[in-house]
């Protein structure tokens, strides 16, 4: 794991594979571990060229202020453009999960020279908050439960991880896996204040980002090969807002996971590293 500059801003990376072969940029939701590494190993043995990154105030990525980011959500996107160049690529297959799968549809919107191919996972087609009458929203009493529960102490690592297993099942997650991921998380934040512990493990930051303008009616625009990927069970973002995203992209592929919540199991690492291969 290392940086790169791109955009005036320092990206937390992982590289994968040849550096000769095409690129796959697979951007964080919000930390690049939102990726798990058997994915990244079987896009490689494909021959990709894989880099993971972690968004703004994530990980090794430039952190500042979680509570107040002085950046907006198409700050984030034109970050994910100016890293395909500073890699050295032309062009990237983009792929986004969770609030990385928001990040990803602007990027590919407002930066379509910079992008090749898209791939969504576990995402909506509208900003945090309300969501539009067609969509399901959040699934209300999983939502209390999981938010409801005494947050742990950030200066314990394994407090943390256990607070995150403890939540996992709740999303549709396999706990030892999130339990691992949670600390492997806690070891790459840059500080145990709870502000910036949120951001990586929460993805709080979202909560107070501008993402104005909407965009939900300019992905008809997209041109480009698109896959929209959904855990049947996320009760996070329900799979109907996958199923909206590939209506709404021309041409999109849609894959339903049945047994994956709002984590990308290791188990479907062979299933969903095909699907992208194909993009």
């Amino acid at each position: 794991m290392t940086s790169q500059q791109a955009n005036g801003v320092e990206l937390g990376i992982e590289s994968f594979g040849r550096d000769t072969d095409p690129l796959v940029l697979l951007a964080g939701g919000t930390t690049m571990l939102s990726w798990p590494d058997a994915l990244c190993e079987r896009l490689a043995a494909g021959g990709r060229r894989v880099v993971r990154y972690d968004l703004r105030d994530c990980g090794a990525s430039t952190t500042v202020d979680p509570e107040a980011p002085a950046y907006s959500l198409r700050d984030l996107a034109a970050d994910a453009a100016a890293l395909v160049g500073a890699l050295g690529a032309t062009t990237a297959h983009l792929a986004g999960i969770g609030v990385g799968g928001m990040v990803a549809q602007v990027a590919a919107l407002d930066h379509p020279d910079a992008f090749s191919a898209l791939t969504l996972v576990g995402t909506r087609p509208v900003a945090p908050g309300p969501v539009d009458d067609d969509l399901p929203d959040h699934h209300a009493a999983t939502i209390h439960a999981l938010f409801s529960r005494p947050r742990p102490d950030w200066t314990d690592r394994t407090a943390v991880a256990a607070y995150a297993a403890d939540g996992a099942e709740l999303l549709g997650n396999d706990p030892e896996q999130v339990r691992t991921t949670a600390a492997r998380i806690w070891d790459r934040t840059p500080s145990t204040e709870p502000a910036v512990q949120q951001a990586n493990q929460l993805a709080m930051v979202f909560a107070r980002l501008d993402c104005a303008p909407r965009w939900r009616e300019r992905l008809g625009d997209l041109a480009l090969p698109t896959l929209v990927v959904h855990g049947r069970v996320d009760p996070f973002f329900p799979v109907g807002n996958g199923e909206a995203l590939a209506t709404a992209i021309p041409a999109a592929r849609l894959l339903v996971l049945d047994k994956m919540g709002t984590a990308i199991p290791d188990t479907a690492a062979d299933k969903l590293a095909a699907a992208m291969l194909e993009r």
